[in-house]
């Protein structure tokens, strides 16, 4: 017998399938015993699910018994959220009723989050701010020459979010300053940049949609945000899917899911059909054979490769920004009127052209970064991360680039 073919051999394998899949429980961890404290006095007591520590995916939510369709996953009542409604029953409910313009949601949240951080041991919040990230991968976060690394549309998108945060801590200085009486220390070096940056990401990557009623004590921009203590554990996967929302009979936040379970699995929600950059930028993080990934085509590479002699060149790319498909992901082929063989034929070679450049640039980034993680060691982390990205375009990049090759095959 072969080694490695035997009963023996195939027990250890599923063994060690299980281990790489399976999360590690880390529900005696001494933050997540003081959190369920926590939320059993806010009468939230879970039976599902456990925290976990899974590969891959870092820490998450594991099922403690098998779940089927439509079970109830979570159900978070509103005591435990953190949202407007509880900042402006706190401290800072007096400051923000007296302020003029309004403050907007985000800033009432920040406020409260970076606020009851600096208070410790003394904040009433403690239990859930100490399981909150210390740090997030966003790309505000990241350091410039991270963000140069990017494709072209995310880098241009990364760049609005830098300005927007830095605009919104700017915009945020007033406002703090009226709170000093509050604090022993100067508001200046509580409420610093970083501080009001964590407490973006905080909000920005783990509320949930929930709809409050409009306060005249805040700005007319949307209130929907709420942080959801535990739920927000949950790991997001493309591949499954949920029934997620603020029940107003039982006021609680409840997920259901739409599929089954096993017993001691991560649980996953889904935040949405993404692409990757998409994830990237709102989220920080890349997901693993991706349905939705793509790569996106920029208006200057389309009129790069179609051909110059096209008199209605403006017009053409007049018509796919109409429609959307200038900067944005090509996700079905539009079935129209018959074209004829040497349009398509053309159209095919051009699609090729376009997707062997992208090939070339991605292989010439995935060497730059390789060569940037032997240089930059303390940037390792986000490195992998932009490589993990330009990895996962290439792949569809190759397999796009099988697909032309063979639709080609007939005008041979």
């Amino acid at each position: 017998m072969k080694k490695g073919r035997g009963r023996t051999s195939r027990v250890r394998r599923r063994k060690l399938f299980r281990s790489s899949v399976s999360g590690v429980n880390e529900s005696y961890k001494p933050e997540f015993i003081e959190l369920k404290k926590w939320l059993k006095d806010r009468k939230f007591e879970d039976t599902n699910l456990i925290p976990a520590c899974f590969p891959g995916t870092g820490r998450g939510l594991m099922s403690k018994t098998s779940l089927r369709e439509g079970q109830m996953i979570i159900s978070l009542p509103e005591s435990c959220l953190l949202t407007t409604d509880t900042v402006i029953r706190s401290y800072l409910g007096a400051y923000i009723a007296k302020w003029q313009p309004p403050p907007s949601p985000l800033l009432a949240l920040c406020t409260f989050l970076v606020s009851e951080k600096h208070a410790g041991d003394q904040s009433l919040w403690k239990p859930y701010l100490e399981i909150l990230p210390k740090a997030y991968t966003c790309p505000v976060c990241l350091e410039p020459e991270v963000v140069n690394l990017f494709p072209k549309p995310l880098k241009a998108k990364a760049e609005e979010q830098r300005a927007r945060v830095q605009e919104f801590f700017s915009s945020s200085r007033d406002f703090v300053s009226s709170l000093q009486p509050l604090f022993s220390e100067a508001v200046e070096s509580i409420f610093s940049y970083s501080a009001l940056l964590w407490a973006w990401c905080t909000v920005n990557t783990r509320a949930v949609y929930v709809e409050h009623r409009q306060r005249q004590c805040l700005s007319a921009e949307p209130n929907t945000y709420a942080l959801a203590p535990y739920l927000d554990l949950l790991n997001h996967s493309p591949h499954v899917q949920v029934k997620a929302a603020f029940n107003e009979e039982t006021h609680c936040y409840e997920i259901r899911t739409a599929s089954s379970c096993r017993k001691h699995e991560q649980v996953f929600i889904c935040y949405g059909p993404h692409d990757n950059q998409r994830l990237l930028l709102e989220y920080g993080f890349i997901s693993i054979q991706n349905p939705h990934a793509c790569v996106c085509v920029s208006e200057d590479i389309l009129v790069k490769y179609l051909p110059s002699t096209d008199k209605q060149m403006n017009k053409k790319i007049s018509i796919l920004k109409d429609h959307d498909f200038i900067d944005t992901c090509w996700k079905k082929i539009l079935l129209g009127e018959i074209i004829s063989d040497t349009n398509e034929k053309r159209s095919l070679v051009i699609a090729q052209k376009i997707c062997q450049y992208f090939i070339e640039e991605t292989n010439a980034m995935l060497r730059k970064v390789s060569h940037m993680k032997d240089e930059e060691v303390a940037l390792i982390n986000q490195l992998t991360l932009v490589e993990t990205l330009w990895t996962e375009e290439l792949k569809i990049l190759q397999a796009s680039a099988e697909i032309l090759n063979c639709l080609q095959t007939p005008f041979r």
